[in-house]
């Protein structure tokens, strides 16, 4: 399917209001057709996904097609997010891709050892977040065969 008209679903995990909102325009810009949902923290990432506390209604709500993850948040950071999404038979096939602004070697050799499927830098400025949605977009949509996600969770 072309990727300027699928319709997608992407989950975002990120503390940052700014960042939250900057990734928001940028994703919008390559991609006005995606369902684009945000979430605080580990644990509402894991509830979005489990159906549970404030998602508990989504009943048969489809998973996201891709997880855009920080690594740095409150209550549950992302390597502990990761790992849990990683050893769940319902949610390992989920495509996560870290975006974060830790360049450190130990960040990217363990988000890799976790399961990351790819480990982006956030760019400092708008104009190259664009872009890396832009490719995010056309790899993850364009180029790539995903498993279906309306698999979900028992009530």
């Amino acid at each position: 399917m072309n990727v300027e008209t699928r319709v997608v679903s992407v989950l975002m995990a990120d503390d940052d209001p700014d960042d939250r909102m900057l990734a928001k325009d940028a994703w919008e810009e390559t991609r006005p057709a995606t369902k684009l949902d945000f979430v605080e923290d580990g644990e509402q990432l894991l509830d979005y996904l489990r159906h549970r506390g404030k998602y508990t209604g989504r009943g048969a709500a489809p998973l996201p097609n891709i997880i855009l993850l920080d690594l740095n948040m409150p209550k549950k950071d992302g390597r502990e997010v990761l790992r849990e999404i990683k050893t769940d038979p319902l949610l390992k096939r989920i495509p996560v891709i870290v975006l974060t602004t830790s360049r450190a070697e130990e960040d990217i050799a363990k988000s890799y050892d976790l399961g990351v499927n790819s480990f982006i830098v956030k760019p400092a400025r708008f104009e190259a977040l664009v872009e890396v949605m832009r490719r995010v977009a056309e790899y993850w949509f364009g180029v790539v065969e995903l498993p279906d996600n309306h698999l979900t969770r028992p009530n």
